[in-house]
């Protein structure tokens, strides 16, 4: 199982952009690290997860889905590095 970095800058909001966000939540195992950016832990390949995703853009809106691995750097002691930590490979 791996581990995806999902990054998004939706411009413009709407129905569909909650549609991604209900995507990414519905994940077993996911963390947001920040306002647009979720680590999701899944089986699935980055092309998979955005080829999912992307009927939901708009024109204007970014998506990139990539591979999380460590070495990471990042605040030690949250809850966000306590799931890195727990989850990547």
């Amino acid at each position: 199982m791996s581990v995806l970095l999902i990054t998004y800058d939706l411009n413009k909001p709407g129905p569909d952009c909650e549609k991604i966000l209900e995507f990414i939540k519905s994940s077993s195992a996911s963390a947001k690290l920040s306002e647009s950016s979720y680590a999701i832990q899944t089986d699935e390949t980055p092309e998979s997860i955005f080829k999912q995703l992307s009927p939901f853009l708009s024109e204007n809106n970014k998506l990139f889905v990539v591979n999380l691995t460590r070495p990471y750097a990042g605040i030690k002691g949250s809850v966000v590095t306590t799931w890195l930590d727990k989850n990547l490979p």
